[in-house]
């Protein structure tokens, strides 16, 4: 199985929209934390977000939560 990139070892506090949002989850997206397609041909896929209201969120950025695609503290055993 392989590892995705550790695009940073803190997670990303940002207020949302109501919306859908495809979160990162091989860490190579130069859009983070949203996915730009990087993962073609690796076993990565996106993770479909759905936000139904205005909220404050944390995007897991080290890629490895067990919350996907939210942070669980993950980055502090990297």
């Amino acid at each position: 199985m392989a590892k995705p990139h550790i695009v940073d070892k803190h997670s990303l506090k940002m207020e949302m929209k109501p919306g859908e949002y495809f979160w990162c989850s091989c860490g190579k997206s130069v859009t983070q934390p949203y996915c730009d397609g990087s993962h073609h041909g690796s076993e990565f896929k996106p993770e479909l977000i759905k936000i139904e209201e205005i909220k404050t969120v944390h995007w897991c950025m080290c890629k490895h939560t067990g919350r996907k695609p939210f942070c669980d503290g993950a980055h502090r055993k990297l």
